[in-house]
């Protein structure tokens, strides 16, 4: 069935925006929810941003800046949206963002998570299309590592959508950044059921409608 709108959910310690707008974005990416429960604050002292873990083996390449979102994201934020198989209890968001900004959008997502008090290890990143630069970064080191990684489980995570090794995490993140239809339909209902708290899905509306609509 396809996604239909609901009243936003938006949960008050997300942070504001940071940034002024960015060029040549052609969608707007409102802020992600940080799901339900209260996160626990950082004690005094502490730096205010969240540092991810280290990874085994050569750093990867830095992603560069993250693009800022543009000035519509001050006002009325993209409200949640209702898919038929969404795991219970799990919130459920869309990001608007054309294919080639899929990724982009989705590593905001988990910026903004990681602030708002998620734990690196709690985020699952997955693509439809090409791989996210830092699973291919790690990939390139041979898949023994890459999947110890996963297992460890203390870090954000970056696997393509069709993988089956890939177990569930609290938050989930979905760039639809390409990839056929099919792939997609299986994709996105088995990202919903990995998700144990929170569904972020980066991507073409009117395609996840599709897709999602198709597979009905």
């Amino acid at each position: 069935m396809p996604l239909i709108p609901e009243e936003p959910q938006i949960h008050e310690s997300v942070p504001g925006p940071r940034a002024t707008p960015a060029a040549g974005r052609a969608a707007s990416t409102p802020r992600p929810v940080p799901g339900p429960g209260p996160r626990p604050a950082p004690p005094r002292g502490a730096p205010a941003s969240s540092a991810r873990p280290g990874k085994p083996g050569p750093t990867a390449p830095p992603r560069g800046s993250v693009p800022a979102p543009p000035a519509q994201r001050t006002g009325s934020p993209q409200p949640p949206v209702a898919a038929a198989g969404a795991a219970e209890g799990a919130q459920l968001q869309l990001i608007p963002a054309p294919i080639e900004g899929a990724i982009d959008a989705a590593d905001e997502a988990v910026d903004l998570l990681l602030d708002s008090g998620r734990a690196p290890g709690e985020i699952l990143v997955l693509t439809t299309g090409e791989n996210h630069p830092w699973a291919a970064h790690e990939l390139s080191f041979g898949e023994a590592s890459y999947w110890a990684q996963h297992d460890a489980a203390d870090d954000v995570f970056y696997a393509d959508a069709g993988a089956e090794r890939i177990t569930g995490r609290p938050v989930v993140v979905v760039a639809v950044n390409g990839g056929h239809d099919e792939a997609t339909a299986r994709a996105l209902p088995a990202a919903m059921a990995r998700a144990g708290a929170l569904l972020i899905v980066c991507g073409d509306p009117q395609r996840i409608n599709a897709v999602l609509g198709a597979n009905a």
